[in-house]
């Protein structure tokens, strides 16, 4: 099944006015996001891009790289495709999330809920998820801490004698 090719007419307004817009010039080898209003760009680099108008859906195909600065995420995927109308992007194929500070998510398939910054992972079957997350600890304490009093150990305790009525 053939996927129809991005049309190309003046049209695309939509495209550059979404938060995450990508530009699907096909001749560049690396598709700068173009935002408008405060929107956060995002660059995807893939083998092929391809846009739907009717339906909002922007495809990126093969060896996909993303990255999304305002968020600090980078991610690798055979494909990536992002919902407009849903405000999410689902990446399939061999994916790695990874974000700042060392945070990470490999599995089958991800879907980025952009709007409330939520990741869901699927792995292949019979497999599991693999996430790395970087947990900062409070600060250690500087002195070691009071142990409680507890009457040293005697192995002869002293008898008592029971209490009679």
């Amino acid at each position: 099944m053939m996927i129809p090719s991005v049309r190309r007419t003046h049209r695309w307004g939509w495209l550059f006015a979404i938060p995450v817009a990508i530009a699907l010039t096909p001749q560049l080898p690396n598709a700068q996001a173009q935002t408008s209003g405060g929107g956060r760009p995002i660059t995807v680099v893939s083998d092929r891009q391809e846009a739907d108008q009717l339906t909002g859906v922007v495809t990126a195909i093969g060896n996909v790289q993303i990255s999304y600065p305002a968020r600090q995420i980078r991610a690798t995927s055979a494909q990536a495709q992002y919902f407009q109308n849903e405000n999410k992007i689902i990446l399939t194929g061999n994916v790695f999330v990874s974000q700042a500070g060392g945070n990470n998510i490999r599995a089958e398939r991800v879907e980025y809920l952009i709007s409330e910054q939520r990741f869901l992972a699927t792995p292949q079957v019979e497999r599991q998820v693999e996430s790395t997350y970087i947990i900062s600890d409070p600060e250690a304490p500087t002195e070691p801490p009071i142990a409680p009093v507890v009457p040293p150990f005697n192995p002869k305790p002293a008898f008592k004698t029971p209490v009679s009525e």
